[in-house]
This record gives structure tokens, C-alpha cells and sequence, in this order.
């Protein structure tokens, strides 16, 4: 297992964030959904202890980047759109008195996945929960290999053959795994051929709220 930090995203990290996002979500950025750098400077402004990376100890590398930010749903298990919910992306609309701690995305190098990196970087925002005492942490999760399956059941069954064990999604068992709970299916989350545009809303509760 290689040595890594998890720390803040800086400045000067966005143009690797860039590559490192390019790489992760090839499939989105062929059609313009990464990060612009405008975004990532603006996320670090409105909210910095929030955006985190994964760096090599030794070659001070990036290799996995998380974006959140603070905001409060109501009601609280509402539909919504990652386009809502994030501000378009800019986070203009991250609530330091709002309740959640809202997972925007997740990336990790291709090469480096299934070594723990991302549940890293997952732990890193549960401290940040309890640090903060927000109630919740929540997140959107593409239904990445749906598209598989969407002749022979609907989103709603494939999330459920998921959680029944039947097969697995490379998102959602990771989410999991990671002590989410799956709340409900939200159609027309965000542009995506392999979902159909379909995301788990997922949330895992503090358990020190106070």
C-alpha cells in the first residue's frame, strides 16, 4: 500500500485535480462534466476545509480529490438535482448554518482504485461531520453500470439487487461499503449516459450529533 496523505486542496493543486478528474471520469469529461478551474478556486474560497485530496508521500503526487460543501435540505429526504444542490457546481450556495455535509463528488486515479484511497477520503469527511456537528453527511451516486440493466428492470430494482447482494455496482458497493444508507432513486440527477441520468440519494448520520 503506497503512504498517503489526506489533506486540503490548495490553490495551486487545481491543474492536477484537472488531469486527475479528466482520468477518473473519462466518460463524463468527454462530455464537459469535470471541474472548471473557476469552480475549483471558488470552492476553496467558499468553503476550504472542505475540499480534500489524496497525495504520494513520496512523489507528491495527487491521486484522489473529494469537493463537499454545507448546505440544508428541506424536507430532508426531497428530490433534487446535483445542478440544485451544488449551485451549479460553484457552491455559491454552501450554508455554514445549514446541516449536511453534501459529498459533490468523488475521484481516484484509475490506477490507484480498490486500494482504499477513496474510503480514505470518505473517513476524512466523517471527521470533518463530527468536527463540525453537522448531522448528516448525504451524496448523489451515479447508478454507474445501469445502463446494463435498464431493458430488464428499473433503477429502483437495480439499487435493490445491489443491497440484496445479487450483483454489484461499482459506486454504489463502494458507497455501501462505506456505511451509507440508500434513501431513494432520484431520476434526472445529472446528465449521465451510463445512469440514465439516475442517482442513489445515500446518507450517513452522525453518530455524535448533539
Amino acid at each position: 500500500m503506497h503512504r498517503i496523505t489526506i489533506r486540503n486542496i490548495h490553490k495551486n493543486d487545481i491543474p492536477k485535480i484537472i488531469a486527475l478528474q479528466r482520468r477518473s471520469f473519462s466518460d463524463m469529461a468527454a462530455y464537459g462534466m469535470i471541474w472548471p478551474s473557476a469552480f475549483l478556486e471558488n470552492h476553496i474560497r467558499v468553503f476550504p476545509i472542505g475540499q480534500l485530496c489524496a497525495e504520494l508521500n513520496k512523489e507528491k503526487k495527487v491521486v484522489a480529490s473529494a469537493s463537499s460543501l454545507i448546505i440544508s435540505i428541506k424536507p430532508a429526504y426531497r428530490e433534487h438535482t446535483w445542478h440544485e444542490v451544488t449551485g451549479h457546481g460553484t457552491f455559491n450556495n454552501h450554508d455554514h448554518l445549514g446541516d449536511s455535509l453534501y459529498g459533490a463528488d468523488i475521484s481516484t486515479h484509475p490506477k490507484l482504485q480498490g486500494q482504499g484511497i477513496g474510503t480514505m477520503l470518505y473517513g476524512a469527511r466523517k471527521d470533518l461531520v463530527i468536527k463540525l456537528n453537522l448531522k448528516r453527511m448525504i451524496l448523489g451516486g451515479r447508478l454507474y453500470n445501469y445502463y446494463k440493466y435498464a431493458d430488464t428492470m428499473t433503477a429502483l430494482q437495480y439499487v435493490q439487487n445491489i443491497i440484496n447482494g445479487k450483483f454489484s455496482d461499482p459506486v454504489l458497493s463502494f458507497q455501501l461499503k462505506n456505511g451509507f444508507r440508500f434513501i431513494k432513486v432520484l431520476p434526472d440527477y445529472l446528465y449521465d449516459k451510463r445512469s440514465l441520468n439516475y442517482a442513489t440519494f445515500l446518507e450517513w448520520i452522525n453518530p455524535q450529533y448533539r
